[in-house]
């Protein structure tokens, strides 16, 4: 993501696991548009931290695929 929080790299591995393609991804807002609600914020502060030069190894959280099945995702958020 950038530094305003948008889809800037969606490779196919990505797209493999949820179903959105680079093109349904690239600009659109990570956290508030492809993050279920109870992870939002924690993700969110992931995100910031890493922006920061503050990295996070092995954070897990739920995502909805495009078909509608929660997935378990490993993020680690590195500069």
């Amino acid at each position: 993501v950038d530094v305003d929080g948008n889809v800037n790299v969606w490779n196919q591995n990505a797209s493999a696991v949820v179903g959105f393609t680079s093109k349904e991804t690239m600009g659109k807002h990570l956290v508030s548009e492809f993050i279920l609600k109870d992870f939002r914020a924690s993700v969110q502060d992931v995100l910031d931290k890493a922006l920061k030069g503050d990295e996070t190894a092995n954070f897990e959280f739920q995502l909805e695929t495009k078909a509608g099945a929660r997935v378990q995702i490993l993020l680690n958020a590195t500069t």
